[in-house]
């Protein structure tokens, strides 16, 4: 099958692709035949082994000392199931889906198995494809929005509260300002002035530019001011909270559960949540995409096409 792997760190040029041999499932897996997936920060950060010092360690020992141990990127994907385990009893094929792929990455190619259920993070969630969104839209959903929807339950956040999103035009802060107002949140989003009239059309009932606005001049104070991009400014951190406030940057910890993408599945449907995607290529197009994503302005999500 084909697939764009890497072998070693470096720029979007390290990204070829190849043929790679076809998985097979095993008794408790799924094999889905991919036909979208994405761009994310995370494919950036791990290809070009862009992360802080504190994490270096960690994060060689997880993704390889001298290389990467995956050579395969892609942390989220949509597509048909091919083939089940004897074990399977919630998927058959044909079965159109959406996955997480959790950190084994591996949707960066035509194929790739998954666990019918296991742990979230490591081996990734599968659910079945909502029937209002396409399989590029569908593939743009887990990711950003799993990660949003973890935070806010995190946060404990209820309606009537009022949350701020630094960073809302981006693929978690798109997805974070429809979750919040789902749950009757008042909702302030920070962006860029391109991105204000977007974000506006997500539901946010107020919309500031941080690049002209003075955001320590605001006089809100906030139940939950949530940094999407894990860049907000220690003004926004500290100077725009409630006594009781709380604030929660990306780069934290929130736990997944193994329900979560049927829940949002669920919110697509009902018409509470849709994707923003930005940019469409073919994987053929795979360094152009990468190049665009690295340059840190992307609007929601960019789609690539598995044909």
């Amino acid at each position: 099958m084909k697939a764009v792997i890497y072998e070693r760190y470096g720029p979007p040029e390290v990204l070829r692709l190849a043929e790679v041999e076809k998985p097979v499932p095993r008794e408790n897996e799924v094999l889905v035949r991919i036909h979208a997936t994405t761009v994310t920060a995370g494919d950036i950060r791990s290809r070009a082994f862009d992360v802080p010092l504190w994490q270096w360690l960690p994060a060689r020992l997880y993704l390889g000392l001298t290389k990467p141990k995956r050579a395969v990127l892609g942390l989220e994907m949509a597509g048909d199931v091919e083939a089940v385990g004897a074990g399977v009893t919630r998927f058959k094929p044909g079965d159109p889906v959406f996955a997480f792929a959790g950190f084994g990455f591996g949707c960066y190619a035509e194929y790739r198995c998954l666990l019918e259920s296991g742990k979230p993070t490591d081996d990734g969630i599968i659910a079945h494809k909502p029937a209002n969104l396409t399989y590029e839209e569908a593939a743009a959903v887990p990711t950003g929005a799993l990660t949003a929807a973890a935070f806010l339950r995190k946060a404990n956040l209820q309606g009537g509260q009022q949350v701020l999103i630094y960073g809302a035009s981006g693929s978690v802060g798109t997805y974070a300002v429809q979750l919040a107002k789902a749950l009757g949140a008042e909702v302030t989003g920070v962006c860029s002035s391109a991105n204000l009239d977007m974000v506006r059309s997500l539901g946010a009932d107020q919309v500031f530019d941080y690049t002209r606005d003075d955001l320590a001049a605001i006089t809100d104070r906030y139940d939950l001011i949530f940094d999407a991009v894990g860049k907000a400014p220690s003004s926004v951190k500290k100077g725009l909270l409630k006594p009781t406030g709380r604030f929660l940057s990306v780069h934290d910890s929130a736990d997944l559960q193994p329900d979560d993408l049927n829940q949002l599945k669920a919110t697509i449907e009902a018409g509470k949540l849709r994707p923003v995607i930005d940019r469409t290529y073919s994987l053929e197009q795979i360094v152009e995409a990468h190049r665009y994503v690295e340059q840190g302005h992307k609007r929601g999500n960019v789609v690539i096409t598995v044909e």
